[in-house]
């Protein structure tokens, strides 16, 4: 089989899971820089659920143990999901979402087809590869309040409380921010100058980080360290979008996260979906710094002139609250404290867990397709 043809076969395959690959001129070169014609022959035809090995290697025609080696390699690379249960090793194939938006990108040291993918990819973004959310009502990613930027914190729900959700997590783990990676990595993209170690796992998803090399585990302290980190950057926390068993803390920035980009660049309807909290200003406190206005990634604030502005310029920091996260990303570091999150009039619950969220999204997908009827 040709080289062409094999890559061909394996788009279609990927095709079969929830995230695709649409047709672009950059979808090919994404694909051979990524994949070498063996790996793409191979990995065409293995399921995307947990699959033993045993069968597995009679899917493929292979000894399991050749077989065996050449998936541990790339799960290394998380192109493939590898976990043990009962004894047994499984593995199966990860979604283009994931091999090509989260896993390689998560290591500290890309190997090189990880890095020569890179550019075709931020190319592939741009082109069809991320608008497969633009019609998502709801989003892969939630913001949720940096810790003591909320005005009663007594109101919070265990599921907005980003201290308290870290406490109840017995498994933590770091690695590199797949987006800030994968933009450092391409020539063409400017280099971001936020800190690049902060993308916390929790779970099961954690453990097959650190099991395959593309993190380490930290401690309680350690996690809670990164968050201030992140918040002292202005990055901006963002928790996996349902409510039940959330396996991710994002610390997204605007130049390089994917939502932000989406949002920002395609021009999808929104970046992430909003925390239950918005801003409010005060403008007799205000004094114009406009540090808020450069920290908000959405461009939610701006200074205007103001009746009850007591600085000199009479100008003082206005919210436009449908554009607003409710990050709290601006509330930290008002030097006046002219700033909080309240609660919003209404409350907007994420789905209960991964399952609901995946339902909305084909959801979405479908009424999309049938023209939103």
């Amino acid at each position: 089989m040709s080289d062409g043809r094999v890559y061909e076969e394996l788009a279609a395959w990927l095709n079969k899971a929830w995230w695709g690959m649409p047709a672009s001129e950059h979808l090919m070169p994404t694909l051979k820089a990524f994949y070498s014609p063996e790996e793409a022959e191979m990995l065409t035809g293995v399921p995307f659920r947990n699959t033993d090995l045993a069968t597995l290697a009679e899917i493929k025609g292979m000894e399991p143990a050749a077989l065996s080696r050449r998936l541990d390699a790339l799960a290394r690379r998380g192109a493939v999901w590898r976990s043990e249960k009962g004894g047994k090793v499984r593995y199966k194939l990860n979604d283009s979402f994931f091999t090509f938006l989260r896993g390689p990108f998560w290591s500290d040291d890309p190997d090189p087809r990880t890095r020569a993918t890179a550019t075709p990819l931020n190319r592939y973004f741009r082109d069809g590869f991320m608008d497969q959310f633009a019609d998502a009502h709801t989003k892969g990613l939630r913001a949720i309040p940096i810790d003591k930027t909320v005005e009663d914190p007594r109101r919070v729900l265990p599921y907005e409380d980003v201290v308290r959700y870290v406490e109840s997590q017995d498994y933590r783990t770091v690695s590199n921010c797949p987006c800030r990676q994968r933009k450092n990595l391409d020539p063409d993209s400017p280099d971001c100058e936020h800190p690049v170690e902060v993308c916390l796992h929790f779970g099961a998803l954690g453990r097959y980080i650190v099991e395959n090399g593309l993190g380490r585990e930290i401690t309680r302290e350690e996690t809670l360290g990164i968050l201030k980190k992140a918040a002292e950057s202005g990055l901006v926390h963002a928790i996996s979008n349902w409510q039940e068993g959330a396996d991710t803390i994002c610390n997204c920035c605007r130049c390089c996260c994917l939502f932000f980009e989406a949002y920002h660049v395609l021009e999808h309807d929104k970046s992430h979906d909003v925390s239950n909290y918005r801003v409010r200003t005060n403008p007799e406190t205000c004094k114009a710094c406009g540090l808020c206005v450069e920290r908000c990634p959405m461009d939610a604030l701006e200074l205007r002139e103001s009746p009850l502005a007591a600085n000199k310029d009479g100008l003082a920091a206005v919210v436009t609250p449908e554009r607003c996260l409710g990050c709290g990303v601006c509330v930290y570091k008002c030097p006046t404290k002219s700033l909080v999150l309240e609660r919003r009039m209404e409350e907007i619950p994420p789905p209960k867990d991964a399952r609901e969220w995946m339902e909305r999204w084909y959801r979405d997908k479908q009424d999309a397709a049938d023209g939103g009827e």
